[in-house]
């Protein structure tokens, strides 16, 4: 399967866009093209390459032009020469690479430069000292997949179902900066709404302190902004404000959002969830962010916008994003053309036990989360590779206007001390939500309880804690489009043969269970799903992206809860 911007796919220019927009230079030099590749079976450079891969497009899918797996015992090499630009060093040379996928160890001119670890989250390696006129650029991964403790999401190496096709290698764009030597490392932007005010800090390699300039005037950092000629952001009025950074020679383009997110208790003291000070119903959609011709990589911008712009056009006001860190662009356009995100922490475990994981949806009954084994979560060091994986999301993504919620535990995938990953959570980030355990496994904590219903008829009621009540994800009503699948196979929770039994049945679920819930006190609801998956056929677009099988607009009336 291939999709219309895969069929339209330049080589020469992948995924140009600046990777990073939340904190823009002028100095830009994307490395995305075709790149040499080898799989060995040793750790040792290839003696002979394999052939042409197009980064970042990983091996497994059809776009890398590759279409082979690599496997836990295997190793993938990637070459490419680069030339730097005349006066492109301004004094430091920084190269970043988006996502490799698991383990990368990066080498220039032959000479081990960095390594990195995880296979979801950007890193960056300051390379200037092994810069000659001509650089040769290697990068050696590893990826275990699910035969390990790293996190791995929805991949697996025995697809099938509900989970799907691995993917390997870098995925995410590769590119170079050149900054001087005092410069901007990263910005902190927080929304204040309770003070009136955007407070902005950087962090800064050097002694000069910063200074933002916004609407005229000049803040040096740490700075708050006063908020009183500045609009609410929502979805449905997403105002976004730019400012620029500069310390000494260096200046970097940003925005920020104004807004805030919140549990209160409503008129009528029911506890929901708030937006800007005021009740605003999660009206979701669960995205697994999977292409059938690129895996984990979306083939264009164009694309990431096609997935936002059609769930907001059939009545959506957020998407849930599954197990998955996408590319910074992704929430850059869910910030602009405004959908709120729930982002969940990709799993990861040794193995998963069905008796524990499902347990709950037939018992009603959760667990403790210290039950290490039972969890497969007995490696200590992957439960702090965990940990450190999600404060490192949780800081990646903190200056994102549209992130509502952090979720880093899903029916219990992996699941361990959810109390102690909130208070990692909680002393990075306060001014967002947080789901500890979407759909079971609940430890009682937090603000929010989180339910995931499927295969009897949802019934809202309160939470005996207090908190607001969530419907993580529900519905998964699959109807399948010839022609436009993956497989033969058909998963899903409910099957409909035409697309009017699905139009129906959708309309007699929310009809039936949503708005009533919503009457009564339900703050979210999360419908599974955007887009087909593999075998999964229970989106509302096909997995190619070439079908929406119900139009938006009678989506959006199916939808409405207001």
């Amino acid at each position: 399967m291939i999709t219309q911007w895969g069929e339209k796919l330049e080589q020469e220019m992948v995924l140009q866009e600046y990777p990073r927009p939340q904190m823009m230079r002028e100095s830009y030099l994307n490395l995305n093209g075709i790149w040499s590749y080898a799989i060995t079976e040793s750790a040792d450079p290839p003696a002979v390459w394999d052939g042409a891969i197009l980064v970042p497009f990983s091996p497994e899918c059809p776009l890398s032009g590759v279409e082979k797996t690599l496997f836990s015992n295997q190793y993938l090499w990637y070459q490419r020469m680069f030339l730097l630009p005349e006066a492109f060093n301004k004094g430091r040379v920084l190269l970043h690479f988006g996502a490799v996928d698991q383990e990368a160890v990066v080498y220039l001119n032959h000479q081990e430069v960095g390594r990195h670890t995880g296979g979801y989250l950007p890193f960056c390696i300051d390379i200037t000292e092994y810069l000659t006129e001509r650089n040769l650029l290697e990068v050696r991964v590893q990826d275990n997949t699910d035969e390990g403790y790293h996190t791995h999401g929805k991949q697996r190496h025995k697809r099938g179902g509900m989970w799907y096709t691995p993917q390997s290698g870098i995925w995410q764009t590769v590119w170079m900066e050149s900054v001087p030597e005092t410069y901007i490392k990263r910005l902190i932007i927080t929304p204040k709404v309770d003070k009136q005010c955007v407070e902005i800090g950087a962090e800064v390699v050097g002694k000069t302190r910063p200074v933002a300039h916004f609407h005229g005037a000049d803040y040096p950092l740490p700075a708050r902004i006063p908020a009183e000629d500045l609009a609410f952001w929502t979805p449905e009025n997403p105002e976004l404000y730019s400012f620029t950074v500069t310390c000494e020679e260096d200046t970097v383009l940003s925005y920020f959002a104004y807004r805030s997110f919140s549990v209160e208790k409503d008129e009528h003291g029911v506890p929901r969830l708030f937006l800007n000070g005021t009740p605003y119903f999660h009206n979701g959609l669960l995205d697994q962010g999977y292409w059938p011709d690129g895996l984990y990589t979306p083939p264009s911008d164009a694309a990431m916008v096609f997935d936002i712009q059609t769930a907001k056009d059939m009545g959506f006001n957020m998407l849930r994003k599954h197990m998955k860190i996408e590319p910074l662009r992704w929430y850059y356009h869910c910030d602009r053309i405004g959908m709120l995100v729930w982002q969940d922490a990709p799993c990861g475990a040794n193995v998963y036990n069905p008796l524990v994981i499902s347990a709950p949806l037939v018992t009603g009954k959760h667990r403790q989360d210290n039950a290490y084994t039972a969890f497969g979560r007995e490696n200590k060091a992957g439960r702090e590779e965990f940990r450190q994986e999600v404060r490192d999301m949780v800081r990646t993504l903190y200056n994102c206007p549209c992130i509502a919620m952090w979720v880093p535990f899903n029916e219990g995938w992996g699941q361990f001390d959810a109390e102690k990953v909130v208070e990692d959570i909680l002393k990075i980030d306060r001014s967002r939500l947080i789901d500890h355990a979407s759909g079971w496994h609940d430890q009682k904590i937090g603000d929010i309880q989180s339910l995931h219903v499927y295969f009897r008829k949802y019934r809202f009621r309160p939470d005996k804690l207090g908190r607001a009540v969530v419907l993580s994800e529900f519905g998964g009503y699959n109807h399948q489009v010839f022609d436009h699948t993956f497989s033969k196979k058909d998963f899903g929770y409910k099957k409909l043969e035409s697309p009017l039994q699905l139009e129906n049945a959708l309309q007699e679920l929310y009809e039936d269970q949503i708005v009533p819930a919503w009457e009564d006190g339900l703050s979210a609801a999360v419908y599974t799903q955007l887009t087909d998956v593999e075998d999964e056929l229970n989106g509302l677009i096909t997995y190619d992206r070439k079908v929406v099988k119900i139009p938006p607009a009678r989506m959006a009336a199916i939808v409405k809860v207001e």
